[in-house]
């Protein structure tokens, strides 16, 4: 049966405007796309000491299909959310089947009918999901702009109003001032949520995340984060309160209406979490990596042109779908995996070219790739 003649206009009118997405297919390229930033999703380690850990402990005895509140719920659950809320320095954790499903889940159930949420604007899309489907009345206010916040809030005044940004910004790798958000919250009794995915395995001692690595976790009311970049396995967290991982297991329908991990995906997240503890040379090799990207940026020219990150991620603004994806094929064909942004995830007139930084990439291959771009646009 073919597509109904709406869905047929959405695809063309993508096509018309040069914005249809593809499934990328991969030839072992350089790799400056993939939020794999530490290399945890090809650890052969972790694959192999979560498997052993099974087995050892035969806790694959113990694990059924099932929703979390049925039959699914093996006991690694407690032992792994126990681990992560230590390592997090928080009183809770509560592990769902993904990011998207923890950010649609929390933003879903905790903000109430006559609650207010002010999110950033350039949050990410499971974050708006989750509201779209709220009780709450939600309003964006201008990205990483704490004045702006500020105005949003005094319009509330009677509200119980939620404010949520982001440690790491997805696109851009950029961050807001989290002691102002802090500050602000606390000044009007707001409650802050942090989303802190792709900050996991590059900030902090120990890959922490950025609230964490500068104390301020623990006047946040929730931190949520997706393993599917830093810690490179399949869920996502809620880190928060004992009462709020008690609210959610009883109001969370992305956690009560689906099959909970099976034991060995929760035993990656597990074995992921000790691994993070121990791999401070990857964490530091990864650091380093970033620094000598900026460096090298600068003494090619090419700072202007890029949006100021601390991050993994690092953003060049280029004008037009057309310019964009003739870099991005251009560097593709030299072996670079770099992936342009497009609309309707950035403004149009300011897509993107946007490199992903790793611990194994080699200052080689920065160099080279950044020298490419550089020849390109010059």
């Amino acid at each position: 049966m073919e597509l109904s003649a709406i869905l047929n206009s959405k695809i063309e009118q993508l096509q018309q405007h040069d914005l249809l997405r593809k499934l990328p297919v991969f030839n072992n390229p350089v790799d400056f796309s993939s939020h794999d930033y530490i290399g945890f999703s090809k650890s052969e380690s972790i694959f192999r000491n979560a498997h052993a850990y099974l087995l050892e402990n035969e806790i694959f005895q113990n694990g059924s299909t099932g929703s979390r509140l049925i039959s699914g719920n093996h006991s690694l659950y407690t032992i792994t959310e126990n681990f992560i809320a230590e390592f997090h320095d928080a009183e809770a954790a509560l592990i769902f089947n993904s990011g998207y499903h923890a950010n649609l889940g929390f933003f879903s159930a905790v903000p109430q009918k006559n609650d207010v949420v002010l999110y950033d604007e350039f949050c990410h899309a499971s974050i708006k999901d989750g509201l779209a489907i709220s009780n709450a009345k939600s309003y964006p206010y201008r990205h990483n702009d704490i004045e702006d916040l500020e105005q949003h809030i005094l319009k509330f005044p009677d509200a119980n109003i939620y404010i949520v940004t982001e440690s790491v910004f997805s696109v851009d790798g950029d961050s807001p001032n989290l002691e102002e958000f802090v500050l602000l919250s606390e000044k009007y009794n707001c409650y802050l949520i942090v989303e802190e995915s792709h900050a996991l395995g590059v900030f902090g001692e120990k890959g922490e995340g950025l609230s964490q690595f500068l104390k301020f976790h623990d006047r946040i009311f929730a931190r949520i984060i997706s393993f599917g970049k830093g810690l490179g396995c399949r869920g996502g967290v809620v880190l928060g309160s004992a009462a709020l991982k008690e609210y959610l297991v009883n109001f969370a329908k992305t956690l009560i209406y689906t099959t909970a991990l099976s034991p060995h995906s929760v035993a990656t997240i597990f074995t992921a979490f000790q691994h993070l503890e121990t791999e401070k040379e990857t964490i530091g090799k990864l650091r380093e990596n970033i620094l000598f990207f900026n460096q090298q940026k600068n003494l090619l020219g090419l700072k202007p042109m890029f949006i100021y990150s601390k991050s993994a991620i690092h953003t060049a603004i280029v004008p037009g779908n057309k310019n964009v994806k003739e870099l991005e094929v251009q560097l593709q064909e030299k072996g670079f995996d770099v992936q342009s942004v497009l609309p309707p995830m950035v403004p149009e007139g300011q897509e993107r070219l946007r490199f992903c930084i790793h611990s194994y990439n080699s200052h080689d291959e920065i160099d080279q790739a950044l020298i490419l771009l550089r020849n390109y646009l010059f």
